[in-house]
């Protein structure tokens, strides 16, 4: 079992912003993951951060190409936003082992207002349609 984060970490700091944006979503709620902290929408991730210590998750190490320390948000996209994220570069990845899966390095120099806009197409991509549509017309 992965213990959480203790509060010198900078993964708390992260934590704490992305709760901010994502509880603010319509039925979105937040659990511990089997690493890190994730928040879902009907059983579903649409946003899960956690932080590459000594190369480990192996496979978020792969695709973040770091072996850490460095805390990561990983999100979904769709196919036309995977293909745009993939030609990026850091601070985003992709990874292969789900549909849609796109990453985001974090740190100091993260823009705040991107992972807003990030974490809720996400959202939008993972909810049911119809809370999909309440996001997508507050927003117009």
């Amino acid at each position: 079992m992965h213990a959480g984060p203790v509060h010198d970490d900078p993964l708390v700091e992260m934590i704490e912003r992305l709760r901010t944006l994502c509880l603010d979503l319509p039925h979105a709620y937040e659990e511990p993951a089997w690493v890190g902290v994730r928040w879902a929408v009907r059983k579903r991730t649409f946003a899960h951060v956690l932080s590459i210590e000594d190369g480990r998750p192996p496979s978020y190490a792969v695709a973040a190409r770091t072996d850490g320390p460095c805390p990561v948000l990983t999100l979904r996209a769709s196919a036309t936003d995977v293909g745009a994220y993939s030609n990026l570069g850091d601070p985003y990845f992709t990874a292969n082992w789900g549909r849609g899966v796109i990453g985001l390095k974090l740190d100091g120099d993260t823009d705040w207002d991107e992972v807003a806009e990030m974490v809720t197409e996400s959202y939008c991509v993972m909810a049911p349609k119809r809370l999909a549509e309440l996001v997508l017309s507050a927003q117009r």
